[in-house]
């Protein structure tokens, strides 16, 4: 039920220009005390921007933001925004070498500190929190979960009425997302109200009353998620029904393959309820299952062979883990955020160091943590964090697209001609649906959508004989999502590649012909019959076992962890 409350924030008639770029167009929105408020749209509709002028970043060219009727501070009046309204940003500005009370109070302390008083006061609120984290704590040593609490009390401890959370299951676990959703509504019961901004249609029905809906700059929707299916959200997101499915239909072959929560499944999409399943909607639309043994395992050639993988990574162990992935195939790796998924990608890919065991690409060892190694012998890698490893916000978009064949680019003097650049470049972009104002764009001003698109172009402009894509999807609308998986099926079916797709998104794991689950490090079980039940997947995650993984859905079962390592 909506509240009915006055509105803490009121924006009206917002607009923003970036240059020719005309970025919020005649924005307007309310959120009111105790509401949760879900913003949702495509990579850039302008939720980014109309978040930097909530936060008081930057400044509207045109039109009003009010808090409980007051206009708001200038920009640059620190003080006078957190008073309002304070936001967890998707990537945490926690400060790792200071303590847990330390961020709390970070810009909030008096000439005078108490060091006492402000450990005492932080862990007061933990407890209210129902957290057990000492005040003394350096953030360095605390989970994801753990930090963005910390970022949430730190907005409580200022006064603020109003909480922007943007993306805030990104790096979540499933069962941390629920504790989140708890914390959530802990907050709005107070009278804070929350603007909940994610990709995850199925967690804003979970979490919010109402729904706003960004298209290209312009609020297109304002209504109760009650009032609405997912479909009807999704068609409101893209610009109608047809658009929904349009980038199927311009997706390469191999993304015939519903994705679930993707626009034409109607599934549900990730760790939630969705159509077919508890929350709105209506049965979920699933891809035909293939004949039991006719994938590309039961007669390609073996790409890639990993044997006993073994690591001590902070990002999550590996005990001994082994596998192979065909020509051809597409081999999807899963589990809960601890359970080593990303460390074995990165181990794969040459991007981390491991332990013991071995790496082998078509029978020839790659050497541990050496990713140029790796590149040169033909394994294209996707990361997890673009921003950190996936482009160079300053190189323009044909350069980044471009990167990993500089070298046959050139002359035979070394020189590149930045014409021969955009030539190599514009089939990739155009295969992507990669959306910039030209070549020359620097890839930092493009929306996290497009930012994905350029790295995934990158990976694909030297034709690898294996991908390693982890979490390709994170962060990234539904009709790109479709475009990123539909692309890197297409690369194993048309040209015998490999993929090796390690995500906790349960929907990237449709285009996938077999599923490997990873619990504490080790393979708990494998699914080998497409399509893959989430439930299914799920239930194989928390490391569960007996008649719930049923051989029907291609699961083979096993009594423990350890047994499915022997």
């Amino acid at each position: 039920m909506t509240p009915s409350g006055p509105a803490l924030v009121d924006v009206a008639g917002v607009e923003k220009r970036f240059g020719t770029t005309r970025a919020l167009r005649g924005v307007g929105l309310s959120l009111r005390s105790g509401q949760c408020l879900g913003l949702v749209g495509r990579n850039g509709a302008g939720k980014s921007t109309l978040v930097s002028i909530l936060s008081g970043l930057s400044e509207p060219d045109a039109g009003t933001v009010r808090f409980d009727g007051q206009p708001a501070p200038r920009v640059g009046d620190i003080d006078g925004w957190q008073m309002w309204i304070a936001t967890v940003f998707q990537h945490s500005m926690i400060v790792p070498d200071l303590s847990v009370a330390e961020n709390v109070f970070l810009g909030n302390t008096p000439r005078l500190v108490s060091w006492h008083q402000m450990r005492r006061r932080t862990r007061d609120i933990m407890r209210e929190w129902g957290l057990r984290i000492a005040p003394e704590t350096p953030c360095r040593d605390l989970s994801v979960e753990q930090l963005q609490v910390v970022e949430i009390v730190r907005a409580l401890v200022r006064g603020a009425r109003c909480v922007i959370l943007d993306e805030p299951t990104a790096a979540l676990e499933r069962q941390a997302a629920q504790r989140l959703f708890e914390r959530v509504r802990q907050l709005t019961a107070s009278g804070v109200g929350v603007l909940y901004i994610s990709h995850h249609l199925e967690e804003v029905f979970e979490i919010c009353q109402d729904v706003v809906v960004l298209r290209d700059g312009e609020v297109v929707a304002t209504a109760p998620t009650a009032s609405l299916r997912r479909d009807d959200l999704v068609a409101l997101m893209v610009g109608d029904v047809g658009q929904a499915t349009s980038a199927r239909a311009a997706a390469p072959a191999g993304a015939a393959r519903p994705v679930p929560g993707g626009p034409a499944s109607g599934g549900p999409g990730p760790g939630g309820p969705g159509p077919g399943g508890p929350g709105p909607g209506g049965p979920a639309e699933q891809a035909p299952a293939r004949e039991a043994g006719a994938g590309p395992a039961a007669r390609a050639e073996v790409v890639l062979a990993v044997d006993g993988l073994v690591s001590d990574a902070a990002r999550g162990r590996l005990s001994g883990v082994s596998l192979r992935v065909h020509a051809g195939e597409v081999v999807g790796v899963t589990g809960l955020l601890s359970a080593g998924v990303a460390t074995l990608g990165r181990a794969v890919a040459g991007a981390e160091d491991y332990a013991a065991g071995q790496v082998r690409l078509h029978g020839r060892r790659i050497p541990p943590g050496r990713r140029d190694v790796a590149q040169r012998a033909g394994i294209g890698y996707v990361p997890e964090d673009r921003r950190a490893e996936g482009f160079v916000a300053r190189l323009g978009v044909a350069e980044n697209a471009t990167m990993t064949i500089t070298s046959q680019l050139s002359d035979r003097f070394g020189v590149l001609r930045p014409g021969h650049r955009a030539a190599a470049a514009a089939p990739l972009t155009s295969r992507l649906s990669l959306v910039s104002s030209g070549p020359g764009q620097p890839a930092g001003e493009l929306s996290g959508g497009n930012q994905q698109k350029i790295t995934v172009a990158r990976t694909l402009a030297h034709h690898p004989s294996l991908i390693v894509a982890i979490t390709p999807t994170r962060g990234v609308d539904v009709a790109a999502k479709e475009l990123l998986l539909g692309s890197l099926a297409d690369v194993a079916s048309s040209s015998e590649a490999g993929v090796l797709l390690c995500s906790d998104e349960l929907s990237d794991l449709e285009i996938c012909d077999r599923v490997i689950v990873l619990v504490r490090g080790e393979v708990f079980t494998e699914f080998t019959r497409p399509p893959f039940d989430r439930d299914e997947l799920i239930v194989a995650t928390e490391g569960l076992t007996g008649t719930t993984i049923s051989a029907a859905f291609g699961g083979t079962e096993y009594g423990s962890a350890e047994e499915a390592a022997e």
